[in-house]
């Protein structure tokens, strides 16, 4: 507790951690409505019938206060077991357009898959007491989006 002059000022310390894990998953960029040729131009070698594939490294950030009994904002076992049991078993070693059930009538966009991972993992981490920050995904090493919400 701090004091200023006479009114006491309790000091919130947010504390944010960030846990990194790794996925290998195929995708295509492509609309049904749209001719070959439409989204080659669009969407490049990314609209490749045959798929594509890459190995994403998605890191999930989350914020509060440290628990003053543990010294931990989060448990890490915790968190890496929410996210993997919610998204890396779904989508490690599956193809995005086929064979993941949150991302079914989304087009598989990296953009797309960190919002969709987002709002599964915001109620799992709000049930323990913490808020989701940020999803970040890395496509490849030089390209990667950030999410941190509506």
């Amino acid at each position: 507790m701090l004091k200023l002059g006479l009114k006491p000022y309790l000091c919130i310390i947010m504390i944010f951690i960030t846990r990194r894990e790794r996925f290998c998953a195929a995708h295509k960029l492509y609309r049904e409505d749209w001719s070959n040729e439409q989204n080659e131009q669009v969407f490049g070698l990314c609209s490749n019938p045959n798929w594509h594939g890459h190995n994403y490294d998605l890191f999930v950030t989350v914020k509060g206060e440290v628990n003053p009994e543990t010294g931990f904002l989060i448990d890490l076992k915790i968190m890496k077991e929410i996210i993997n049991r919610s998204i890396i078993d779904k989508v490690d070693h599956r193809n995005f357009n086929l064979d993941v059930d949150f991302m079914k009538g989304v087009m598989a966009s990296t953009e797309n898959i960190a919002i969709e991972i987002f709002k599964i993992l915001k109620p799992l981490f709000e049930e323990q007491r913490v808020a989701l920050h940020s999803v970040r995904l890395h496509e490849t090493e030089n390209n990667y989006v950030e999410y941190f919400g509506d």
